[in-house]
């Protein structure tokens, strides 16, 4: 089946080469990126494992890679002599990465062929992986596991949409279940579902989810106006932030903006591409609508407020907990598209009202508890959408109130970290 693996993978391999060379060549990271997806690592930056125990993380992007932060932290304070290295699929996940201060060493995840695998693990030399969520890579789990490397599946999920593929394939799913040391389960229905799909019942926990762990800090007023001045957002007018929009949600929220403008002239919109390699063109589709806009990556040429009516739109990483601290309402994206949804938690962590639209398959359960805690609010399209963020705008006390429940959710359901760190510790004695 490996064997099988190994010439299917290998006869793709134009295709995904092809594919990274644009992308890399796109986002100018065109010869390390392809370099480490084979394998091949800088010795002066691997000099940073030697005579040190080394625990790889893997996270495909940036929702897997946010979510292991306080998986992160937490290793680096039990192992602090240990060497930490982050890998990922995406180049934004790989530039989120390298934003973590607990970790050592940032590389691009190697296209998962035998001979390719074989070179990462010797080069690495880990002494336990963790995969974040769901990312099942045969040859790795394999071959680490011939090397006596035990492989944890932490923060895991199955979504609705990924279950059923499991399911047909279940006698080679099977086999791939069982190279895994552990599996550290968001929800007892994930744990159902690992288990129906082949791993071994004596090896599945329920740990919670990591992405309740995040910080929880209070934003401060020195805080708050050192990220305006830094935004040039001017004080006391309202503030509308979209994050991680996808394809067909730009150009709803620009008719839910023009509308919104005409009751709340004040009103500014700031747009957060999920992809940010996207701008360009909701850069365009910003112009041919006839709204004013700045670029976040221009702020700095000008100390300039942004004016009333205006948009913002973000082109960098790593502003978006900062942006919903400044926001009256935040909406969360891939999820007025059928995307899945992304992370809604971020914004309760500032303690802002959430909006999301209603595919949120891969964020299902956080998002029943949201709207039952009454945290946010579930729109059904462009419709809904405009009238929440109208209704929000009249009604402060409604805001708090929806912020603050958030917020509490968050810290009730805490403790996923320290759940997952007990079962690492059975497998890498701190």
């Amino acid at each position: 089946m490996f064997l099988l693996y190994d010439i299917g993978l290998f006869l793709a391999m134009p295709v995904l080469l092809l594919v990274f060379f644009f992308r890399g060549l796109r986002r100018g990271r065109l010869r390390q990126g392809l370099r480490e997806r084979c394998g091949f690592y800088n010795a002066a930056r691997l000099a940073v494992l030697r005579g040190r125990r080394v625990i790889w993380v893997h996270a495909v992007s940036v929702g897997e890679t946010r979510a292991a932060v306080p998986l992160l932290k937490a290793l680096r304070q039990t192992y602090p002599g240990a060497a930490l290295v982050l890998t990922t699929v995406t180049e934004t996940g790989q530039a989120t990465a390298q934003k973590i201060p607990e970790v050592d060493l940032c590389l691009y995840f190697p296209f998962d062929l035998s001979w390719i695998v074989e070179r990462a693990l010797l080069q690495i030399d880990p002494d336990m992986i963790l995969i974040v969520e769901t990312e099942i890579w045969p040859n790795l789990v394999r071959l680490a596991r011939d090397r006596n490397i035990p492989v944890i599946l932490v923060n895991g999920r199955l979504s609705d949409r990924s279950f059923p593929r499991y399911m047909m394939g279940r006698p080679v799913v099977r086999l791939i279940m069982e190279q895994f040391a552990f599996f550290c389960m968001q929800t007892a229905q994930d744990g159902r579902r690992i288990g129906l799909i082949g791993a071994p019942k004596e090896r599945v926990t329920v740990t919670g989810n990591l992405k309740f762990d995040m910080a929880v800090e209070a934003i401060g007023e020195g805080e708050r106006q050192q990220f305006q001045r830094e935004f040039r957002l001017p004080a006391g007018v309202p503030l509308w932030v979209c994050g991680s929009t996808h394809e067909g949600e730009e150009e709803a929220i620009l008719r839910i903006f023009a509308r919104l403008l005409e009751s709340w002239p004040q009103l500014i919109l700031v747009l957060v591409p999920r992809h940010p390699d996207r701008c360009r063109g909701v850069a365009e589709m910003i112009r041919a609508n006839g709204f004013s806009f700045r670029l976040r990556s221009d702020l700095a040429r000008s100390e300039a407020l942004l004016g009333s009516g205006e948009i913002l739109l973000t082109d960098t990483m790593g502003d978006m907990v900062k942006l919903y601290s400044l926001a009256d309402i935040v909406f969360v994206g891939g999820s007025l598209t059928p995307v899945g949804g992304h992370n809604v938690l971020e914004a309760s962590s500032v303690r802002k009202p959430v909006l999301f639209g209603p595919h949120m398959n891969n964020f299902k359960e956080i998002a029943r508890l949201l709207l039952k805690a009454e945290g946010g609010m579930c729109v059904s399209g462009e419709g809904e959408l405009g009238d929440a963020v109208d209704q929000l705008l009249r009604d402060r006390k409604l805001r708090e109130r929806l912020g603050n429940n958030g917020f509490r959710l968050l810290e009730e359901n805490q403790g996923a970290t320290e759940k997952t760190m007990a079962v690492l510790n059975r497998f890498l004695p701190a």
